[in-house]
């Protein structure tokens, strides 16, 4: 970080500011005033029917004399008006830059916990001070999502890890019971679901951070792609699939978007019931959005639990068993996919049980 030179402080700019417009305007004053006495008659004036029977009147001389040192006075009088003055309001005036320097300051220290919150009516400072609270709030909010993410996704790569472990170490100390082919089986299957949770992992991370390309895309052709290479998954789980697809072209990064229907159609099978269990899949256009709409029947969810799942590794209620092995990210890639596309993600519990998650592409690049 670059330390500047210390320099005036606004407040010293301000009082100088304050200080130089009364005296511009005193100078002006006087300026004005010799010009006026230019019309007075430079010679002797007698004054013959004075009340107080004089017979003296000031000349342009007498005038000026006169004029000139009490001018400099009230010039005087009005530089210090305006140092003491100008300082006063000066720091009236800065006064909430004052509070909102030391906020910045600890927050730069990594404190978070601090706000502003500048009393008093909306002006440039509230406004200010307003909007730095917000990004806090906003900052602290993301940190904690960060820890708990990293904490989650710690919990989720050692259990895999410390199946395999587990299971290798049985087998070491019984080498001759060993079942070699459903060990192998076990341990394939394992390193899988490893390997698909880092996949997902990489996947969440390049969504929230890979700049999207502004290419047209079919949605209608995407869905059928996504629905075609889940169609074994969907097979074995015993799932019916409905579609009703209506021609949808939306803009973005078509990996991305692609990723947007294969992780909401597997959650939608994942998250299902044993028995008569069905996915409808609906898309459409609505205003400058490119709707994909997946509806799944399901166990009841309460609303404040489906508020939740588009954060990593929340999961619904008890879920079927998975063959391309579920890890909770599905939904929070779709939030971070729909994020960096300018989208829009709406998720509703169904009161019969299931979920609706309608998410919205735009189809013009904003």
């Amino acid at each position: 970080m670059t330390t500047r030179a210390r320099g005036l402080s606004a407040r010293v700019k301000l009082t100088l500011s304050y200080t130089g417009f009364l005296l511009v305007a005193g100078v002006a004053l006087m300026l004005f005033a010799q010009y006026v006495l230019q019309f007075v008659p430079t010679t002797s004036l007698i004054q013959t029917n004075a009340p107080d029977g004089s017979t003296f009147a000031p000349n342009r001389g007498d005038l000026l004399r006169v004029f000139w040192p009490r001018a400099f006075a009230v010039l005087g009088f009005l530089t210090v008006v305006g140092l003491l003055g100008g300082w006063f309001l000066a720091g009236r005036m800065l006064a909430p830059l004052t509070r909102i320097t030391a906020v910045t300051r600890v927050a730069a220290e990594g404190v978070l916990d601090r706000r502003i919150e500048l009393p008093g009516r909306r002006d440039e400072f509230r406004e200010l001070a307003d909007t730095f609270d917000s990004m806090l709030n906003r900052v602290e909010g993301m940190l904690a999502e960060q820890r708990r993410f990293a904490a989650n996704a710690s919990h989720e790569l050692r259990t895999p890890h410390a199946v395999i472990r587990t299971m290798l170490e049985v087998a070491a100390a019984a080498p001759d019971r060993v079942d070699v082919p459903k060990l192998v089986a076990r341990l394939s299957h394992t390193n899988e679901r490893a390997i698909a949770l880092t996949e997902a992992l990489l996947l969440l991370a390049r969504a929230e951070g890979e700049p999207t390309t502004d290419e047209e895309i079919d949605l209608t052709a995407t869905v059928l792609a996504a629905i075609a290479e889940l169609a074994q998954a969907s097979e074995h789980t015993q799932i019916r699939v409905d579609t009703a697809l209506s021609p949808a072209r939306v803009r973005g990064n078509p990996a991305l978007v692609h990723a947007v229907a294969i992780n909401l159609i597997r959650n939608a099978l994942v998250h299902n019931t044993a028995e008569d269990g069905w996915v409808r899949i609906v898309t459409e256009t609505r205003g400058d959005l490119g709707l994909l709409r997946v509806e799944n029947s399901g166990q009841i969810l309460t609303p404040e639990l489906v508020a939740t799942l588009t954060e990593p590794f929340q999961r619904g209620a008890a879920r079927r068993h998975d063959p391309e092995g579920g890890v909770g990210l599905g939904l929070a890639i779709v939030s971070a996919i729909l994020r960096t596309h300018a989208g829009t993600l709406s998720l509703a519990p169904r009161p019969e049980g299931g979920l609706v998650v309608i998410a919205g592409i735009p189809t013009s690049a904003r």
